[in-house]
């Protein structure tokens, strides 16, 4: 049994890892179970996220019992929000499998293009818009490794290093859409450079590496 499936039928003949097929299922599951892990924390804890105290509930609403923090955060608003780290990508990955061969690019677009800019929105929300919480600490969420050395540490070298990623990707949609020779270097350092968010990036790196030019 070959050990890649067909994502999307299109002109560019797509395919992704058997594994990441299953990644996407099993990462959107993820999604709506960690948004419920998170919104549990509503009904236990006061303040879930000290960063937004202002999302709370009135006691009559809440139970009568309170989740440990790991560090800031409630036990399972904690494991919600790192589910939704986790599985992420797996957006990207479905909206490739599903509206993918409708563009033209439409590859680069959900595969490296969207994640780029993600990293970019993300990372200008934690640099600028972000509620930081004191101290920093290990258990901040982030998107990206790159991400979490700034949201643990609160140290703008790596903001800017994350920035620099973002627009390593932006640059390797660009190359990618003009098919230059430096595009699949360029994809796969992204991908790298940005995990987990990056985990597109390297699928369409795999998908130059199995796609038989016409």
């Amino acid at each position: 049994m070959s050990s890649t499936s067909t994502a999307v039928a299109g002109p560019e003949g797509p395919a992704v890892p058997r594994w990441l097929e299953r990644y996407t299922a099993v990462g959107l599951v993820g999604l709506v179970v960690g948004t419920g892990l998170c919104l549990a924390a509503l009904v236990t804890n006061p303040v879930p996220d000290p960063s937004f105290p202002w999302l709370t509930l009135p006691p009559s609403l809440r139970l009568p019992i309170e989740q440990p923090r790991i560090e800031h955060w409630p036990v399972s608003y904690t494991v919600g929000i790192w589910l939704w780290i986790g599985c992420f990508p797996a957006l990207f990955l479905a909206g490739y499998r599903r509206w993918g061969s409708r563009f033209r690019r439409g590859a680069d677009l959900w595969l490296v293009g969207l994640p780029a800019l993600a990293m970019l929105g993300w990372t200008t929300y934690c640099r600028f818009f972000w509620p930081t919480l004191e101290p920093a600490t290990w258990n901040a969420p982030s998107y990206t490794l790159v991400c979490w050395l700034y949201c643990s540490s609160y140290d703008p070298l790596w903001s800017n290093a994350a920035y620099a990623v973002a627009l390593l990707g932006l640059g390797a949609t660009a190359l990618a859409v003009r098919r230059h020779g430096l595009a699949p270097p360029a994809i796969v350092a992204f991908g790298l450079l940005a995990f987990p968010l990056g985990l597109p990036a390297l699928a369409a790196g795999y998908r130059r590496t199995t796609t038989t030019p016409h």
